[in-house]
C-alpha cells in the first residue's frame, strides 16, 4: 500500500519537475540599442535581465529610454515580471510570462503622461542550433489612463559566441508600431 501511494505521489508531481530545455538559459543580462517605428519614430537604449530561481520559474525586468525623432521628448519604459517555462521537448520550452509595466513620457502641455499597466505573453523558446536559440511569443498589454490594450507578437533570437557571451535581437509588432532591439547578452 505504501509503495502504491509513493508511486502515485511521484507520478502526480512529475509534470512539475520538468527543467528548462537543454541549452536555454533564463539567467542573463543584456543592454543595447532600441528603436520604434510607427506614427512617431524614436530610438534610444534598453537594459534587460532575467534570473531563474527555480527550474521552471524566473523573474525578469527591464528599462528602456527612447527619444522621439525631431523633438525634445523622450519616453521611458519599465517592466518587472514573473515567467514560467515548461520543457516540451529536450530543445524547446513553453513559455508564459506576466509583468507590471510603466510608461513615462514626462509632462506635455501640463498633462502628466505617466501610465501604469500590465502585460502577459505566451509562446515557445528553443535551441535551434548548438549556439543559436530563438523565441516566438504572442501577448497582450494594457495601460491605465485611456491607453487602449493591444495584442502583439514578438520574435527574437540569441547567437552565443561562447558559454557566456552572445548577441540578442528582438522585434515586437504592436499594432502600428514596430519596436526593435539589438545588443550583447551575458548569460550564466
Amino acid at each position: 500500500m505504501k509503495r502504491t501511494l509513493i508511486a502515485i505521489a511521484l507520478a502526480a508531481t512529475a509534470p512539475f519537475a520538468a527543467n528548462a530545455a537543454e541549452g536555454v538559459s533564463y539567467n542573463y543580462l543584456e543592454a543595447g540599442y532600441v528603436a520604434s517605428n510607427g506614427d512617431l519614430d524614436a530610438d534610444g537604449y534598453a537594459a534587460r535581465g532575467s534570473f531563474a530561481f527555480h527550474d521552471n520559474f524566473h523573474v525578469f525586468g527591464g528599462f528602456g529610454s527612447q527619444e522621439i525623432d525631431n523633438t525634445r521628448f523622450d519616453v521611458d519604459q519599465y517592466n518587472i515580471g514573473l515567467g514560467y517555462n515548461l520543457e516540451i521537448s529536450p530543445r524547446a520550452d513553453l513559455l508564459a510570462r506576466v509583468a507590471y509595466q510603466k510608461l513615462d513620457a514626462g509632462t506635455v502641455l501640463g498633462n502628466d503622461l505617466d501610465f501604469d499597466g500590465w502585460s502577459t505573453e505566451v509562446g515557445v523558446r528553443g535551441l535551434l542550433a548548438n549556439n543559436f536559440d530563438g523565441y516566438a511569443l504572442v501577448g497582450y498589454e494594457d495601460y491605465d489612463g485611456g491607453i487602449d490594450g493591444d495584442f502583439y507578437g514578438r520574435l527574437g533570437a540569441n547567437v552565443a559566441f561562447n558559454a557566456n557571451w552572445g548577441l540578442n535581437g528582438d522585434v515586437k509588432f504592436n499594432g502600428d508600431v514596430t519596436e526593435w532591439f539589438v545588443g550583447p547578452r551575458f548569460r550564466w
